[in-house]
């Protein structure tokens, strides 16, 4: 993971396969996976035990709109339009949460980066403040226990965040908020059929950067059907053994 760097940035459209840094100063893990294999359960526990911040984009999207920040509100547009957030605004947001206090003996991503131009992004900003990434944590999980984990999701209908499992966590009452009494739902995006397509998707435009990353030495896969206790021993160890 150690090596010299002595070439110009890459251009979105260029592999990142052959982007190596000098030195590595802080600890600075990456989480990716398809949808339900646990990368934001293991983002927390793990953030906790490190102390370091876990960092995720759709975090960074509500706190941005939620402060009615500049960005927050471009973002909230672009979002209530049905359209993506662009790459270069996502690297806007994800730049200066790095470069809080908090954030500077490392972070967790969770789920970013998702494309080869959003690993572009993050290389240069990792470039702006001398630092790279430490380890990628691959969250290995079959597509239907995907779907078999994220189906039984139910949200409520007057407060999304209250979020329910019939499996894990279900309601007292069938289909009944605990909170408020209003209707649970299930969200258009915890359909099978649309967890098929984002795994898919996810195939197409993420496997491609965990490759880039493999050819780097820096992935570590996780048994993602392993209990969450077991996963985070898993990860512990392979991060004792790092030398970050």
């Amino acid at each position: 993971m150690v090596g010299a760097h002595g070439s110009a940035p890459a251009s979105p459209g260029t592999n990142i396969r052959n982007t190596i840094w000098t030195v590595i100063l802080s600890q600075i893990f990456l989480f990716m996976g398809i949808q339900g294999s646990g990368k934001g359960t293991q983002a927390a526990r793990l953030s906790e035990k490190l102390g370091i911040p876990h960092v995720s984009t759709g975090d960074l999207f509500r706190d941005h709109i939620r402060r009615q920040t500049p960005l927050g509100k471009e973002v909230k547009r672009i979002l209530d339009s049905g359209e993506l957030v662009p790459d270069d605004l996502t690297s806007q947001m994800l730049r200066e949460r790095i470069g809080q206090e908090d954030a500077q003996k490392g972070f967790i991503l969770d789920g970013y980066p998702r494309t080869r131009p959003q690993a572009h992004h993050l290389e240069d900003a990792l470039r702006g403040r001398n630092d790279a990434i430490c380890a990628v944590f691959f969250f290995d999980l079959p597509e239907e226990e995907a779907v078999a984990r994220i189906e039984p999701r139910r949200v409520c209908t007057t407060n999304t965040a209250h979020i329910y499992h019939l499996k894990f966590n279900p309601p007292r009452s069938d289909m009944v908020c605990d909170h408020d009494g209003a209707p649970l739902m299930q969200r258009d995006d915890d359909k099978p059929e649309a967890i098929r397509k984002r795994v898919g998707e996810y195939i197409q435009q993420t496997i491609p950067v965990v490759e880039d990353y493999e050819e780097r030495g820096l992935v570590h896969h996780v048994d993602a059907m392993q209990s969450i206790d077991d996963v985070t021993r898993q990860m512990l160890d392979i991060i004792e053994g790092l030398s970050c």
